[in-house]
């Protein structure tokens, strides 16, 4: 296991955007970043490893594209934590809240839902790795389940879809 600080690479982030935007910070405030063209659906993950990165049942997030976030302040603060296996996890350095990050060696960028600001109206139509999920969660009863991880096409194609379904 590696722990590494410093910032991520995060290129594209200087480019015009359009469409809606959504804004989030960390708990402190710290760390703020907004995403455009936000998708309008979330979904979660019941995985061991978000378990423990969320310290939850399963974490509620969204995947875009690393055009569609811009950092705003703070990048300087976020810490990594990366798994010999690549799982990563960035968090403030100041308050330990989650931040967006790349999954693994794409193009798309993780960003938890519980950091935004805006009022959204979003809901979660995915769930991922059901199979896994904690021995006291139950199983949940609405949206898309997967036992395991779908392609990212699929996981996209059902964040923007206007069903979620």
């Amino acid at each position: 296991m590696t722990i590494t600080n410093g910032k991520p690479n995060q290129a594209g982030n200087n480019k015009r955007r359009t469409g809606s935007t959504v804004r989030g910070k960390c708990l402190c405030g710290s760390i703020e970043f907004e995403v455009a063209d936000s998708p309008r659906n979330l979904y979660q993950c019941h995985c061991s490893l978000c378990r423990k990165q969320s310290g939850s049942a399963a974490n509620a997030a969204f995947i875009v594209s690393e055009d569609n976030l811009s950092w705003k302040t703070g990048e300087e603060l976020i810490s990594s934590y990366v798994k010999p296996t690549g799982f990563r996890s960035n968090f403030c350095s100041r308050c330990g809240s989650p931040v967006p990050n790349f999954i693994g060696k794409t193009a798309f960028v993780w960003v938890p839902a519980g950091l935004l600001e805006d009022p959204v109206s979003l809901k979660i139509a995915l769930h991922l790795f059901v199979g896994s999920r904690a021995s006291w969660e139950p199983k949940p009863t609405t949206g898309i389940q997967y036992e395991e991880m779908p392609a990212i096409a699929e996981v996209m194609a059902q964040l923007h879809s206007d069903t979620g379904n």
